[in-house]
């Protein structure tokens, strides 16, 4: 059974949409059956041309990618989340709604943890200092998504996965 992972961020142009890339692209290098996904609580429409230019640096497809709602994955018929993480303060801070988790009875409404970082759009140094501040972003989610992936997520109950998250978190 695919597990689905949420990735949210204000404004789901850069850092979740890194960390989406990230996971969707080493799951697949890892024979991993996880599906990444990414949405904010008030998208901009738009992802941040540095963020596809990291993830294609990394070899990443961002063909499909797209700025989304948060709301898009609490209606009929969006896929049943297990992990919901958040990578940036503003959407720490803010109520969640409700996400559906697996049917599988393990899982119930998915683990929600917060893996904050500071936004690349924001770095000195012109163009150049963007590019390195989102590369260096992309690198610690990757890591990060990589220490998710390899956990054994088959059989962790919905505790030691919340616990382990956290734990990943603090690395």
């Amino acid at each position: 059974m695919t597990l689905h992972a949420l990735i949210l961020c204000t404004h789901n142009s850069a850092r979740s949409v890194l960390a989406e890339g990230m996971l969707g692209h080493l799951a697949a290098r890892l024979g991993k059956d996880v599906k990444a996904h990414s949405a904010g609580s008030a998208p901009s429409g738009r992802i941040n041309p540095f963020a596809l230019e990291a993830l294609r640096n990394a070899g990443v497809d961002t063909a499909a990618f797209r700025s989304k709602s948060w709301d898009e994955f609490s209606r009929d018929g969006a896929p049943a989340l297990a992990i919901v993480i958040t990578v940036c303060d503003s959407a720490a801070a803010e109520p969640c709604p409700v996400f559906f988790g697996a049917k599988d009875g393990k899982h119930g409404q998915p683990v929600k943890v917060h893996w904050g970082y500071p936004d690349p759009s924001n770095a000195e140094g012109g163009d150049d200092g963007k590019r390195r501040a989102f590369d260096l972003t992309r690198q610690a989610l990757g890591y990060r998504m990589l220490q998710l992936l390899a956990l054994p997520l088959e059989t962790m109950d919905r505790a030691a996965l919340q616990s382990a998250l956290v734990e990943i978190g603090r690395s």
